[in-house]
């Protein structure tokens, strides 16, 4: 399950301490301006070593576009996307080659697969988000040229908010050796109505799906979300306006899993990240009880490196179900 998508579809690849990450697009239309500056802001905006309260990894995430563009522009050939790891330290990780860090996929993908890249995590680590970024950002080229925006921003840290506020919480955490999450919020903006389907097809389920695939995300909300469940129907119903407008949008732009043409909001609760300095109890390979404390190049809270991989889910979701509804209405009666 390396795939996302239906007609744009894109399969990441690669590990933490591997020699590239990347992702292949498949089904991205034809004749779309595209180069590798598109792309490199979003990836500038995710990467690590940006400053001191995200993990010190240095590392460019120089993107090159291997393929599917042909003086300029897409070719409806895959687009294939690599980023070289620079600054990989798989040493660091030799004395976790046999134990199950808490908090982690570890276990879970040793008890799947029988073996697993203990570097860093390997293919769950973090750094797998790249692809994700790197596919995103050609969606969100596609949607640029339809006049849809995709935007997202850190709600909250640690339960507080206020840039300054949510900077000392990190602080604080990574001083103890400790970690925090956040809330996440992506918004989309200019998204007509009409996309997506009822029933097993709904837009609003894509979107918790694509957001809840980010492997630090643990929950989603869609509009309102949880709170809806303490209002009343008078209190939730967006009001409709002539012109086809809305007086409010707790339905977050989705109705009966189709877009209303409101704008699309969906939040995400990011955990902490696991990785922390402090004592944890855990067991190696043999299920001998151990306590670990994990040094390294880690982030004290992820909520913000997120934020470019919400808007690069939002995204692909969005492309997708652009693409779905023109196949739907691509054989018009009589023609």
């Amino acid at each position: 399950m390396n795939t996302f998508g239906h007609l744009f579809r894109v399969t990441t690849f690669g590990e933490s301490h591997g020699p590239a990450l990347g992702a292949i697009v498949d089904g991205c239309p034809a004749r779309v301006p595209l180069a590798e500056d598109d792309i490199q802001p979003l990836l500038d905006r995710r990467r690590p070593g940006t400053g001191p309260l995200v993990s010190a990894r240095q590392e460019g995430d120089r993107v090159r576009i291997l393929s599917g563009i042909f003086e300029g522009v897409t070719t409806g050939a895959p687009v294939a996307l690599i980023v070289e790891n620079r600054n990989a330290r798989p040493g660091d990780y030799d004395a976790l080659r046999e134990v199950y860090r808490p908090g982690h996929a570890d276990y879970t993908f040793q008890a799947k697969y029988g073996v697993r890249d203990h570097r860093g995590g390997g293919r769950s680590s973090g750094r797998e988000t790249l692809g994700r970024v790197a596919a995103g950002a050609v969606a969100l080229k596609l949607l640029s040229l339809r006049g849809i925006g995709v935007a997202a921003r850190v709600l909250s840290v640690h339960g507080v908010s206020g840039e300054e506020a949510m900077a000392e919480e990190i602080r604080a955490a990574a001083d103890r050796g400790d970690s925090v999450g956040g809330i996440v919020e992506v918004v989309a903006t200019g998204v007509p109505a009409g996309l997506g389907d009822p029933v097993f097809g709904r837009l609003d389920a894509a979107i918790a799906g694509a957001l809840m695939g980010i492997g630090a995300v643990k929950g989603v909300e869609i509009g309102a979300g949880f709170a809806a469940a303490d209002g009343l129907g008078s209190e939730m119903n967006d009001p409709i306006l002539p012109g086809g407008g809305f007086g409010s949008n707790h339905a977050g732009g989705v109705l009966g899993g189709i877009s209303n043409g409101a704008p699309v909001v969906a939040r995400c609760a990011v955990k902490p990240t696991p990785t922390i300095a402090r004592p944890q109890a855990t067991v190696d390979a043999r299920d001998r009880p151990i306590e670990i404390a994990v040094a390294g190049r880690h982030d004290p809270c992820i909520a913000f490196r997120l934020v470019p991989v919400a808007e690069a889910m939002l995204g692909l979701v969005l492309v997708d179900a652009l693409l779905l509804r023109e196949a739907y209405r691509g054989f018009p009666e009589g023609r």
